[in-house]
């Protein structure tokens, strides 16, 4: 599937995005693994948070939906999975995948997990290495690429793990074999990375220590308690509409019911400093997170050097903040960025591809971006089966002078179903074939 979008256009009205692909995916995990009932709303319906659904259906937990997104799952309790009659197929989710790894390690059974080829080429070492030092039995293809192969363990242990980067799905992996481990697990943090895991983990009754940068769970037998809570909007996914409604020439957006915790809008923050008109309305709790409302009107960006401490806070949203920034006047700097190079794509070299069919000068870094403002011209982009990269490019086309077309987009539904359709109500001129 490819997206055809034609030239100009202004973005105005209201809109809902989907569900938080990283909430939707804890949230069966740990229901999973709770005692009980547990009912959650605002679930992501997206091919990988149904992959994490379909791995736990497999072994032996019920879950009822997605119906209009409510999902209700009856854990089997912390030792209550079974052995699946065969491997994982986790399909392009490295979420599910690295955390099911964590949880998986201190099973009584064995479990391969698969995906498909672009996952199977993501890294997979920065789990198993830790998890080795835990007493995982776990193996891997050549390069610590998937397939991962978990062999029964007799125990594991605790350990005292400093991360090597800022990494939110390494963290939340071994916390989650934590929860099977002897003795007490901790992780330290170079940089403050999305804490979703720990306050879920605190609803379902298994509350963690932290010191600064420093995360602990003790291990044992006691239960995680059932409980239900709404599901927030994905801010990655209102990074599109938000970006959109940035650099068309007229129009107001509304975004309405999207997750604000603080380790996860490093993006308002860096387009409020490029001059991004972006207001907070209606804050308030919803389940385990904060929740506002996002208003949004066309503004005129200026180039700026990113904070290297606000790249973990917007890592998954840069392929759209790129975008903006080739909207803006004067250059804009992204370094601290290496992650972005071991996600669905390398995403600095499909950004940087991107930017050039379309006439923006960019320079590639080891660890990010040099982006000029400019013009985008009309031409083909290859999104590299990335969703990310396919939905960010999408946009430049209201400032392009001809129309764009982006190559392979059918992972678009991973995590934003219905993207073309809720932009194309909102006033983006885009097919998709």
């Amino acid at each position: 599937m490819d997206f055809r979008v034609r030239s100009g256009g202004q973005i105005s009205g209201r809109c809902r995005v989907p569900g938080d692909k990283s909430i939707s995916h804890r949230a069966v995990m740990l229901a999973a693994l709770a005692e009980g009932e547990s009912r959650f709303t605002g679930f992501l319906a997206g091919a990988d948070t149904l992959a994490t659904a379909a791995a736990f259906r497999a072994m032996g937990v019920r879950i009822d939906g997605p119906y209009d997104g409510e999902v209700t799952v009856q854990g089997v309790g912390l030792h209550g999975l079974r052995a699946p009659s065969g491997p994982l197929d986790m399909g392009n989710a490295g979420t599910g995948m690295r955390l099911l790894a964590g949880l998986l390690a201190g099973q009584r059974f064995g479990v391969t997990l698969i995906g498909d080829e672009s996952l199977s080429r993501r890294p997979m070492r920065r789990v198993i290495a830790p998890l080795r030092q835990m007493g995982a039995d776990i193996g891997a293809a050549e390069g610590d690429t998937p397939p991962l192969v978990l062999r029964p363990t007799a125990q594991l242990r605790g350990i005292d793990y400093v991360l090597p980067m800022a990494s939110a799905q390494v963290k939340s992996c071994l916390l989650l074999a934590g929860l099977y481990a002897q003795g007490r697990t901790c992780v330290t943090e170079p940089a403050p990375t999305r804490d979703h895991t720990e306050r879920m983990l605190a609803a379902f009754g298994r509350p963690l220590q932290r010191d600064g940068a420093r995360v602990c769970i003790d291990g044992g037998d006691t239960p995680l308690r059932a409980t239900s809570f709404a599901i927030p909007g994905d801010i990655s996914s209102a990074a599109f509409p938000l970006v959109a409604a940035l650099i068309a020439g007229q129009g107001e957006l509304l975004i309405e019911n999207v997750g604000i915790n603080p380790t996860r809008t490093g993006i308002l923050d860096i387009l409020r400093a490029m001059g991004g008109d972006i207001e907070l309305l209606n804050l308030r709790e919803a389940g385990t997170e904060p929740v506002a409302d996002i208003r949004v009107r066309p503004s005129r960006l200026r180039g700026i050097a990113v904070s290297p401490e606000l790249v973990p806070l917007a890592i998954d949203e840069f392929p759209a903040i790129a975008v903006a920034a080739a909207c803006a006047q004067g250059e804009t700097l992204i370094t601290g960025a290496q992650e972005l190079r071991v996600k669905e794509s390398d995403r600095i070299a499909a950004i940087a591809n991107g930017l050039t069919a379309l006439g923006i000068a960019v320079e590639t870094l080891p660890d990010g971006l040099r982006i000029q403002g400019g013009r985008f011209r009309g031409g083909v982009v290859e999104s590299h089966g990335d969703h990310r990269i396919a939905m960010a490019f999408s946009l430049a086309a209201l400032r392009a002078d001809a129309p764009v077309r982006i190559r392979d987009c059918v992972n678009v539904g991973t995590s934003f179903p219905g993207y073309a359709e809720i932009m194309r109500g909102l006033g983006l001129a885009i097919e998709a074939a």
